[in-house]
């Protein structure tokens, strides 16, 4: 693959970086970094500036291929990378949604303060741990059949609901309301279903995690309904659609590599393959990645009620409600305005980037009309995370986009070989945060050392006008597989 380097960049201003057109060959589009000069000093060693580069060759890319600052390689598409396509003209693409289909953030804020619970919290650890399957392959509680596995890839969240996991009013403070009506089961091969049966209710491993945080500022955005202060305690799930939704992706993969040569299709990476939206692959592939995306809300929302009863049978006044959930790596049609002011429908990739619209916006629940939608931002094991809200700038500039966590800044393997499961548990617990993991080994390859620096990333897409600041937290208990 041709690298990019940074000096190839032309600076728009302290937050924006233009990949101009020609920086590889074919390109379509230009493409837009969102980066601080720390950052760009981070992101110059991999290649998904080049990935950006790369994916502005792909035919019906509209308007440019954007990288936020949170950027790192990933599979075709750079990881915090956003593309949109005409509807006509445009591709679909797996690499653009990736692997772990709807992994995605839900925040849940609490009625307790961190001195209130402070001497229950290794107590709610254990019972956490204890309630929530972790670690890689792990298990769900929940075993269900074939068939009932279609109903969930169906009905998303609303299967969960109906089948008393959670509360009527969860559905509406989740993207799409937990349901994309697109998804057809049919299009999920039996391997994945089967793969989704024995996981859905359970964390996984790598950087999924359930964090119990502590709220130590609150900035501008903080306003109603959220009326946070310092001290509150909040609730952060981060997970996926598990092995299903890696299945789904490695099926699709394999039909989009063939689908090249059947419909003309040049890219410069094979890891870009794709077809045409208006293709039987590609729609099949939107199919079953919306059934996957359904199956990851379902997971998060069962997620959510059990860590609601192992809270509640410890401290049965203590309550957990519904902020917000989104997902990180998808492809939606949405509507945004083209040069002239007219509303177009553009099919958009995103993959490892949080939606952001801003206030006003239909597709956001009511009660954050006003403000604009929650953005959830996880730092790195250990360190800060972040509530944001989205602007109608983004939705002018980054198709409705925004950053989606700290990002890696070295590979697994490159921090298992640099530090030590001692070195990370005795980080951790300096700064008097529990941990319950599954596997000791695994923590190493979330050290904050392989993460770039979260506040650099927020003050970026914040400088940008892309999201407003609520509240930065820090953890108190962190569960990982």
């Amino acid at each position: 693959m041709q690298r990019v380097t940074i000096d190839q960049l032309e600076q728009i201003d302290e937050y924006r970086w233009r990949i101009p057109k020609g920086v590889v060959p074919n390109m379509n589009v230009e493409g837009l970094v969102y980066a601080n000069e720390k950052i760009l000093e981070v992101i110059k060693d991999d290649l998904s500036l080049a990935q950006t580069a790369n994916v502005a060759t792909l035919p019906g890319i509209v308007d440019k291929s954007i990288a936020m600052p949170d950027i790192h390689q990933g599979y075709g598409f750079a990881i915090g990378g956003i593309a949109a396509f005409d509807l006509e003209k445009g591709i679909v693409s797996p690499g653009g949604v990736g692997f772990d289909i709807n992994c995605g953030m839900r925040m849940i804020k609490t009625n307790k303060k961190a001195e209130e619970i402070k001497d229950k919290l290794e107590g709610i650890a254990y019972r956490l741990f204890r309630n929530i399957p972790s670690g890689l392959g792990s298990k769900g509680r929940t075993k269900i059949s074939i068939d009932e596995i279609d109903k969930v890839l169906k009905n998303g969240a609303e299967w969960a609901i109906n089948n008393g996991y959670g509360e009527e009013r969860d559905l509406e403070l989740i993207e799409s309301k937990g349901k994309l009506e697109e998804a057809d089961p049919s299009k999920v091969s039996e391997q994945a279903k089967k793969r989704g049966m024995s996981q859905l209710g359970s964390l996984g491993s790598g950087n999924h995690f359930l964090e119990i945080q502590e709220i130590v500022e609150t900035f501008e955005g903080n306003k109603s309904p959220f009326d946070f202060e310092k001290g509150d305690v909040v609730f952060m799930i981060h997970t996926g659609s598990r092995g299903l939704g890696h299945q789904v992706a490695t099926d699709y993969i394999r039909i989009m590599k063939h689908a090249l040569e059947k419909y003309n299709i040049y890219v410069p990476d094979l890891e870009l393959c794709s077809a045409p939206i208006s293709s039987p692959e590609a729609q099949d592939y939107l199919s079953a990645m919306a059934a996957a995306a359904n199956f990851a809300w379902t997971n998060r929302q069962m997620i959510l009620h059990w860590a609601r009863e192992s809270v509640e049978e410890y401290i049965p006044d203590m309550k957990l409600e519904m902020i917000y959930d989104v997902a990180h790596n998808i492809a939606k049609i949405e509507q945004y305005p083209d040069e002239k002011g007219n509303s177009r429908k553009l099919l958009v990739h995103r993959k490892g980037a949080t939606r952001a619209f801003g206030p006003g916006n239909s597709e956001i629940p009511e009660e954050y009309q006003k403000i604009g939608q929650p953005v959830i931002i996880p730092g790195s094991m250990g360190t800060y995370s972040y509530l944001l809200l989205g602007t109608k700038k983004a939705e002018k500039e980054s198709f409705g986009s925004c950053c989606h966590g700290a990002g890696r800044s070295m590979s697994r393997g490159e921090a298992k070989r640099k530090y030590s499961v001692k070195q990370a548990f005795e980080d951790l617990e300096k700064k008097g945060i529990i941990i319950k993991v599954a596997s000791k080994r695994g923590v190493v390859e979330e050290v904050p050392e392989a993460y770039k620096d979260v506040d650099e990333v927020i003050d970026t897409v914040v400088g940008a006008g892309l999201a407003r600041k609520v509240i930065k937290t820090k953890p108190l208990v962190v569960i990982k597989g």
